[in-house]
């Protein structure tokens, strides 16, 4: 038996759920590991945990960038994880296509933010039946999320995540708005920050996005201060050498002290 998802929103529980492993599936040996520490720690500080891992990469600066080992070698490896491991397992999908494929070894699928308005992946995910969790574009605000939930809704679906995570700012940057948090968590549903991927530095004249992953722990105190249902964090036994997006990760090892100043935050604001 898989652990309970969190679906609901966390109101009258003292933690947030975490969303967190690497940025794309690369070796079995290395998404596994990924997976055992982080549910050792989540288990440890009682945080409900969903592990993330893209089978494949769409969206990559340069056509040069890796971009996976194979989808279905990628998702065999995510549902391996999730039955041995009896943890929910989260990935990317990036068409209409994708979504049933997906919904085989997945419990939930997730929308990338350039594809939020995509009418048709939305359609397709919603009709999987999966929770289906829709990360804000760039170039959204928050209050449009709620057409982009809706667009699931049509199918009946109403599992449905909504992910912030950061506003062009510029050409090479982003900005967390985390007014959008309460504006979003209006729509009812779960709200998380996608610490991480806000952190992203794109368009980066190398043809490689770049990060300031020195600013994680400071992201994720403001959005647990403000009240977010979930954290999103990528992270790494060996950001320097991941195939992707490395310059944004957390490093594997730093996961626990960040969580432990995190659950600390939380619980003093639940007696405010």
């Amino acid at each position: 038996m898989l652990k309970t998802i969190p679906y609901i929103r966390h109101l009258e529980n003292k933690f947030f759920f975490l969303i967190a492993g690497p940025c794309v599936v690369e070796t079995e040996k290395i998404t596994f590991l990924t997976a055992e520490i982080i549910q050792k720690i989540t288990d440890k500080l009682k945080i409900p945990f969903i592990f993330k891992a893209s089978y494949r990469k769409a969206n990559r600066s340069s056509s040069r960038s890796f971009s996976g080992i194979g989808d279905e070698k990628a998702l065999k490896i995510l549902y391996k994880i999730r039955e041995t491991l009896k943890v929910p397992v989260v990935t990317d999908i990036h068409s209409a296509d994708e979504a049933k494929m997906a919904a085989q070894y997945a419990d939930i699928l997730q929308i990338p933010a350039f594809l939020c308005r995509q009418t048709d992946i939305l359609h397709a995910a919603g009709k999987t039946k999966k929770i289906v969790n829709i990360k804000k574009g760039q170039f959204l605000s928050p209050e449009s999320m709620k057409f982009a939930a809706a667009k699931v809704l049509e199918t009946g679906n109403k599992k449905i995540m909504l992910t912030e995570r950061g506003t062009t700012f510029g050409y090479h940057d982003l900005i967390v708005d985390f007014r959008g948090i309460p504006i979003m968590q209006k729509t009812g549903f779960p709200v998380i920050l996608d610490v991480t991927h806000s952190l992203q530095q794109p368009n980066q004249n190398t043809g490689a996005t770049g990060g300031l992953p020195e600013m994680i722990e400071t992201l994720a105190r403001a959005g647990v201060s403000v009240g977010v249902d979930g954290l999103f964090i990528e992270t790494h036994p060996d950001p320097a050498n991941a195939k992707s997006d490395g310059a944004n990760m957390l490093h594997l090892k730093n996961l626990e002290g960040l969580l432990e100043k995190l659950v600390k935050i939380k619980k003093a604001i639940s007696q405010i």
